[in-house]
């Protein structure tokens, strides 16, 4: 019952001034003030429960148990108590769950170094509110387990990043993009340990490149020296075999980097996406040179909407959006296939709003971009998949083309929470950590170890199979990377709650972080690679 709007109860208590004594249970942030006094209702009624008794208490709860945003605006719609002023520092005109917002946010290393100014501004471009910074923070956290373990199967080679934010990579290094100061292949994983002192939180693989994100939005990148197109070795004929940070994003603070052909983008920690080379005819929305390395803000629609997370596919982008009436998708880039998900196979100079999320009454909350199809999770659980639908990596029992969004029904009884795209290839991953994948079979990389008959070739999937080699491991998987190129065999990786991680596909390289035995070039079963992440 809310006891600050009882008038039976409001016209019979005395008021008294209340001296706040419980500074010891109060959070961190809460400890560095003076203690407040607060005029309380002395005595509740019966069925009454005091919450203007203890204000500090009822905030270190907020914020302890750290509540979503919309439990947060629940509260405040539902009792004036967490709407009046809360007249707590730092500001006492906050309501208390606005405070509890800005005290979760101010746990983020992203958000810790920001001036006043910035934070205002921030809370500005994500809508007015704490509560939809802490939002936005928590939905690019959930999307790209920023400030947690992962790891990444890139073309090649592999990064591994603790919880720490320790950086261990092994595979292919003919440009240095292990890191280690050389260029030989390592078959187990190795720390870096040139970045000893510095805390990655995001890594991203391409052909013969690495980049990775610190905390302090510092980002590092190793390998051939080139943002354009690295496969074919036109260009970057320079290697830097140990990690350099970039310095034209020196003046940008990046959260996210996605590496894809042609070109690479970085979302800012306000939202921002910004992209380097494959600028040509305005591809992206600017004119620059194909070997251009200075940072050219996304133009178009995302100008002045927050995004929390990007995704590089073969020569497009896509971006989630976060915006106080929900979340959406945008694409830019190649719609060859029909995967910028707009009904049409044309090209998209700008970035534009994927509209048939709207009509599938789908908030999206991840986004995957393979080579020649993507993926969203929706909130509700739901996958949709769309693009070049080839071996069947769209999921829907064909290998046709899709140039919307369409719901995958096979995995209608499933809630999913993860979804990662290669080259034809989709894993998703289930609210009860059980993994499906389907599409190419090509080097063992779905994870089902079926061969033809009289030849050795994988079979394809067209329809999600679970993985039930990742099932017997008996540990709850909550993350998937798979390789995302059209030039290197696959090799996949699956990370358990636990921190262990285990590794399936192409392995001629190392990448699987294993050796294999005899003439064995992939894997076929997950093993665990002898790494702890977390």
């Amino acid at each position: 019952m809310d006891a600050t709007t009882s008038r039976g109860a409001s016209s019979s208590l005395p008021l008294h001034l209340i001296v706040d004594d419980t500074l010891a249970l109060v959070s961190p942030l809460q400890q560095s003030f003076q203690r407040s006094q607060r005029l309380c209702f002395g005595d509740s009624a019966p069925g009454e429960f005091p919450l203007a008794a203890n204000p500090s208490i009822v905030l270190h709860v907020l914020t302890s148990c750290n509540l979503e945003p919309e439990d947060l605006a629940h509260l405040e719609a539902t009792c004036t108590f967490f709407r009046k002023p809360a007249n707590f520092p730092p500001d006492f005109n906050l309501s208390m769950s606005e405070l509890a917002a800005l005290d979760m946010c101010q746990k983020r290393a992203i958000f810790k170094p920001m001036t006043a100014h910035e934070r205002e501004l921030f809370k500005q471009r994500c809508g007015g509110s704490w509560k939809l910074v802490l939002r936005f923070i928590m939905a690019g956290e959930a999307c790209c387990r920023r400030e947690k373990s992962q790891a990444i199967a890139g073309p090649g080679h592999s990064i591994a990043v603790t919880a720490s934010g320790a950086v261990y990579t092994f595979g292919s290094n003919n440009s240095g993009q292990l890191g280690h100061g050389n260029l030989e292949e390592e078959w187990r994983p190795r720390v870096i340990r040139s970045l000893q002192g510095i805390r990655i939180i995001q890594a991203a693989a391409g052909a013969g490149r690495t980049m990775l994100v610190s905390d302090a939005g510092r980002v590092y990148a190793f390998g051939k020296d080139s943002f354009g197109e690295v496969e074919y070795g036109g260009q970057g004929s320079r290697v830097v075999t140990t990690p350099q940070m970039v310095e034209s994003l020196k003046e940008i603070y990046v959260v996210q980097a996605a590496i894809g052909n042609f070109f690479t983008a970085v979302l800012s920690r306000e939202g921002r996406v910004y992209t380097f080379s494959w600028g040509n005819d305005t591809r992206l929305g600017h004119q620059t040179e194909p070997s251009d390395v200075q940072p050219h803000l996304l133009t178009g629609a995302l100008e002045n909407i927050p995004v929390v997370q990007i995704a590089a596919g073969y020569c497009y982008l896509l971006a989630l959006a976060c915006q106080p009436t929900g979340m959406s998708v945008y694409s830019v880039g190649c719609g060859l296939g029909g995967k910028l998900g707009h009904g049409s196979r044309t090209d998209e100079k700008y970035p534009r709003l994927i509209e048939q999320f709207q009509n599938l009454n789908i908030q999206p909350v991840v986004v995957a971009a393979g080579a020649w199809h993507a993926a969203v999770v929706g909130k509700d659980g739901r996958v949709c998949t769309w693009g070049w639908g080839r071996y069947g990596c769209l999921g829907h029992g064909n290998e046709e083309c899709e140039s919307v969004p369409k719901v995958v029904e096979a995995l209608s009884g499933v809630k999913a929470v993860h979804v990662a795209t290669g080259d034809y290839t989709t894993f998703v991953v289930s609210d009860k950590g059980d993994v499906y994948s389907f599409g190419c079979g090509e080097s063992s990389s779905l994870g089902h170890n079926t061969i033809i008959e009289g030849n050795n070739r994988h079979t394809n999937v067209l329809s999600p199979e679970l993985v039930t080699s990742l099932k017997r491991v008996n540990e709850r998987m909550v993350q998937i990377s798979l390789t995302n190129s059209i030039y290197w065999n696959a090799h996949t990786f699956a990370l358990t709650d636990s921190g262990k991680l285990y590794a399936f596909g192409a392995g001629d390289k190392g990448q699987l972080g294993t050796e294999l035995v005899a003439q064995q070039s992939e894997r076929g079963t997950p093993e665990r690679v002898e790494i702890d992440l977390n």
